[in-house]
């Protein structure tokens, strides 16, 4: 906790009430809670906070590094950066199913192509989007 509020100060951005909640409550969920989890569980604390606030919240955290934002149309979901664990995920297109997939095809063939175009990569995102087995064999739960 402390070291996601350091990088918030250091961003020069307040530590409220609500913030603190929102990290709390992403630390207890672990993977991949909505907006909607999230809120549920700052309530118990914050019980005036609103979906808007949750929202707010979020986006600075993914703005800043601390969350990363997975977008599915089953309705968007949330994870904690771990510094040092670069990861991406699978999402499943029919029930939302979401999987971490430890590895990166970024290679430095794309760093030296956005080079030469005059773009230095500072970070990036990579969801692979499927059908899950369960779904694929009809096995939903």
């Amino acid at each position: 906790m402390e070291k996601k509020l350091s990088i918030l100060r250091e961003k020069g951005y307040k530590i409220t009430p609500q913030r603190r909640a929102v990290i709390t409550a992403l630390e207890e969920f672990g993977k991949f809670p909505t907006a909607q989890n999230i809120l549920e569980s700052v309530k118990k604390t914050q019980p005036d906070v609103s979906l808007d606030t949750i929202y707010r919240n979020l986006t600075l955290l993914a703005e800043v590094g601390i969350v990363h934002e997975i977008h599915r149309h089953t309705g968007n979901i949330y994870e904690i950066v771990n510094p040092g664990h670069h990861h991406h995920h699978l999402v499943c297109t029919e029930c939302g199913r979401t999987e971490c997939l430890d590895i990166c095809p970024v290679n430095d063939a794309y760093v030296r192509e956005a080079e030469k175009k005059g773009f230095q990569i500072t970070g990036h995102t990579f969801e692979f989007y499927g059908i899950c087995h369960d779904c694929n064999t009809g096995n939903k739960k």
